[in-house]
């Protein structure tokens, strides 16, 4: 079995005081070579998932399924913990002196280590060695750090683990009252809600290793990290850096590769000659430091590989707040204001964006990419570091983004932020997202005619996988979404955030969830993995679930809900859920929480915990039966204990209301 990491071990962890919990892993001799390699693709065995998510150029292996003679720890699905926020919900704690070590399942040049190391006692982070090591010779040591993780307390977070709350008139959970209301006073544990725990780094190991080889991680004796988690490994063959030889070269006008000196002036040079030559901007190899926007408009920039070229600057605080009400700006590639025309024909492809975000602001403009881009591309760009990797402000069409990494942010991964039309974000890979990965959201202008496809999103930190926030004819196909930990789920449709109505049809095809269906904080009560939530508006558009597969569900699959004080006033219509597989929840295949009606046709089941189909409706327990009507279009089979999961005896409207009913872990999902 294995111990839960309280907010106590971790209060430890800050001050240096104590470790975290967990149980053993197997141990070997020391020097012998690790197992077979396991991959998997967000904690699964990669054929329950083919076909979906992004295709990477790189294996993931779990920590947990690598030699080690460190500790174990976890499962566990609770925010604010360690294993909660590890892919898998699992990982390995290191001591000095102790190891993790990998087989490589294929050739590989460089590999990307994501682990957690404590913060200081006063918060800021501290740095911490890691040895590398490859068939047992040390190649590198990689320096770690927690300067960019450890939030704590309410949004909008704070870095200081002593902090008191932040927001002490809202009600929280810790001690069901609002605080600065409540008399005696309680007393709040500190440090308060820690969270976003991970980071992640890269290494080019400097040649090409076969399959079979090893690479054994290990914390140095004497390290300044009084543990060291290790989540995962992935390992990859980079090749050769890219070279574009008819263009404008960036260090022709001052580009400094070697990162001492500032490299934004010499970027907007090279940018404007090439334009006047009709040449793309190509940055070779190296690390450009950029402290600025770099703002784009017809234009092609070329780097070397994300791996190859950099750019790398800090957050500058700005003397005065901008119009926009930035406080700071920092390194990103920028088009136009829409309000000014936006930018056109912008192509951005092969390099790196690093960040200096340590914070959450929002209104900074500090994201990897931002203003509005039409006509244009985003393609092999690795971003970390930023609020949001990408933020687009409509009106534009047409941006094509694909293949890119985004990892580590403080918000949103990408975000369509109003009358984003026509535009497509595929096979790009989200991890550590401190909002949702990938959302549309139709604030003051819809987002019509979008797709996101074949993308993967793991363990965003809050909120969701990928959220739709109104918005007109779109599309969420092909997905991967897995672990997602607090106040979201998987996957999101939110009649919210004062978002535009849902109008003409939302299809979401084929997405695979893993390990969703979370704990709702503030409502105390399990989500969806799919959940739909109509807190300004109704939700009454012709939306189609199709082909989904909704695996290892936390709580419930699927659910449908208003918020209290709206619960009479908003409904959830015109949702359609078809040739749907449901392997494992913990409570329900659907919690309906609204008035309305959903249809239901070939939607299977098998392992779910509790009664098929909770149904509360609006709460007012009519003798006429639920406010949510589900309407069975044949095919619907299977099931758990209670039998078939939409047997007749609940339809149309039986009220079966369990508000919080006992949860029962599902086994872990199987071919089907």
């Amino acid at each position: 079995m294995s111990r839960h990491i309280t907010v106590a071990a971790l209060t430890a962890a800050v001050v240096g005081l104590g470790a975290l919990t967990g149980v053993p892993a197997a141990q070997g001799a020391e020097g012998q070579r690790a197992a077979a390699p396991v991959v998997t693709r967000a904690g699964l065995d990669p054929a329950l998932v083919t076909g979906r998510g992004a295709e990477v150029p790189f294996a993931e292996q779990e920590a947990e399924n690598a030699a080690t003679n460190g500790t174990v720890i976890g499962p566990d699905r609770a925010a604010y913990t360690l294993p909660a926020e590890a892919s898998g919900r699992k990982a390995v704690r290191l001591e000095p002196g102790e190891h993790v070590e990998f087989t490589l399942p294929k050739a590989a040049d460089a590999i990307t280590v994501r682990y957690s190391i404590p913060d200081a006692p006063g918060g800021g982070g501290i740095t911490a060695p890691l040895d590398v090591a490859v068939n047992g010779a040390k190649r590198s040591t990689m320096t770690l750090t927690s300067q960019y993780s450890w939030l704590y307390n309410q949004y909008p977070f704070t870095n200081d683990p002593a902090a008191g709350l932040l927001q002490p008139g809202w009600w929280i959970t810790e001690c069901a009252c609002v605080p600065s209301g409540t008399t005696p006073a309680p007393v709040i544990e500190k440090p308060f809600r820690p969270s976003h725990f991970y980071d992640e780094q890269r290494l080019l190991l400097g040649k090409r290793y076969r399959a079979g080889d090893t690479v054994r991680l290990t914390v140095p004796a004497g390290s300044r990290a009084a543990w060291t988690v290790i989540d995962l490994l992935d390992s990859e063959l980079v090749g050769l850096p890219h070279v574009e030889l008819r263009a404008a070269n960036a260090l022709l006008f001052g580009a400094d590769p070697s990162g001492r000196r500032d490299s934004a002036d010499a970027m907007d040079r090279a940018i404007a000659f090439a334009k006047r030559k009709n040449l793309p901007v190509y940055v070779p190899p190296g690390t450009y430091q950029v402290n600025r926007h770099i703002v784009v408009d017809d234009v092609t920039i070329k780097g070397a590989g994300s791996w190859y070229t950099k750019f790398k600057g800090r957050e500058v605080a700005l003397g005065a707040p901008a119009a926009d009400g930035s406080v700071h700006t920092g390194v990103g590639f920028y088009g136009k204001d829409a309000a000014d025309g936006g930018s056109h024909d912008v192509h951005l492809s092969g390099f790196a964006i690093e960040g200096d975000v340590r914070e959450r602001i929002d209104t900074d403009q500090v994201n990897g990419i931002g203003g509005a881009l039409s006509d244009s591309s985003v393609e092999g760009l690795h971003i970390r570091h930023t609020k949001a990797g990408m933020w687009f402000d409509g009106p534009m069409s047409n941006l094509r983004i694909t293949g890119n990494v985004i990892v580590d942010q403080i918000a949103d991964a990408i975000n369509f932020h109003g009358g984003v039309t026509g535009s497509e974000v595929s096979h790009t890979f989200v991890r550590n997202s401190g909002d949702d990965g990938l959302a549309m959201w139709s604030e003051k202008l819809a987002d019509t005619d979008n797709t996101f496809s074949r993308n993967t999103v793991q363990s965003p930190v809050l909120a969701n996988g990928i959220a739709v926030y109104g918005g007109t004819d779109n599309t969420v196909s092909g997905n991967l979404v897995a672990d997602p930990v607090r106040e979201g789920s998987a996957l999101h449709v939110g009649a919210r955030f004062g978002a535009e109505a849902f109008r003409g049809r939302l299809d979401l095809a084929d997405n695979t969830t893993v390990r969703a269906g979370t704990y709702e904080l503030n409502w105390r009560i399990g989500l969806g993995a799919i959940w739909f939530f109509a807190l300004d508006r109704d939700i009454d558009a012709d939306i189609r679930v199709t082909g989904n597969h909704f695996l290892d569900n936390t709580y419930n699959a699927i659910m449908l809900v208003t918020d209290w004080p709206v619960k009479d006033t908003y409904k959830i219509e015109g949702v359609h859920f078809k040739d749907v597989r449901v392997d494992g929840t913990g409570t329900s295949v659907v919690s309906a929480r609204a008035a309305g009606s959903a249809t239901f046709e070939n939607v299977d089941a098998r392992n779910v915990g509790a009664v098929g189909v909770n149904n509360c409706g609006s709460f007012n327990f009519s003798p006429d039966g639920s406010e949510f009507t589900l309407v069975d279009r044949g095919g619907n089979d299977g099931g758990g204990t209670t039998g078939d999961w939409l047997a007749p005896w609940l339809l149309p409207n039986t009220i079966t209301c369990d508000d919080r009913p006992p949860v029962v872990a599902p086994p872990a999902p199987g071919a089907w």
